[in-house]
């Protein structure tokens, strides 16, 4: 079904989410979240497998999310030609979840573009319930889970020609990250 847009639960914060080349689902979201088109979404996969369907994946990168992911890691990497013209953007940010029920919904739907569930920079809601009351009419489903996330986002590395930027600090430490690259 075109335009279908979603919520789960992840480790990090619940994210909306729609499938990669679901160009309606994509479009909803950003009404949903009064986001501005200059913020692009991040893409949850279930694997590293789905990763490289969308990004370029140097040795750099695959070491990266060999070590860190599944958890609250977001790399930018060079997205695939065919996903740089669907999203509009030369990088995408990519991560897998540390969550049974998103890596579940993650290999039935593939590749899916998602961000916080929230308005437009404001905190971003993570109580089931009061998802629920916000965004029922505006979702085709919400998903409950008794696993608790972070409530945390993820730290968000850039990655370009093999040089390592941290560009936010989460549950992976920048200290963490220096100290992997060392090896």
């Amino acid at each position: 079904m075109a335009g279908r847009v979603i919520i789960f639960p992840t480790d990090t914060v619940y994210g909306i989410g729609t499938k990669i080349r679901d160009l309606d689902g994509i479009e909803r979201i950003y009404q949903i979240k009064h986001r501005p088109k200059e913020k692009p979404l991040a893409c949850l996969c279930a694997s590293l497998e789905q990763i490289k369907e969308i990004a370029e994946v140097d040795m750099v990168s695959e070491k990266l999310i060999q070590k860190f992911l599944p958890g609250g890691f977001t790399l930018i990497l060079k997205s695939k030609d065919e996903i740089k013209n669907l999203i509009g953007y030369p990088t995408i940010g990519v991560r897998i979840p540390k969550h049974e029920l998103a890596i579940k919904i993650l290999e039935e739907n593939g590749p899916m573009l998602t961000t916080s569930v929230n308005e437009s920079g404001s905190v971003p809601l993570n109580e089931y319930d009061e998802i629920v009351k916000e965004y029922a009419g505006l979702v085709d489903k919400i998903y409950n889970t008794t696993t608790e996330s972070m409530n945390k986002p993820s730290t968000v590395v850039l990655v370009s020609d093999g040089v390592v930027k941290i560009l936010r600090e989460g549950p992976v430490s920048k200290e963490e990250i220096e100290e992997f690259l060392k090896l």
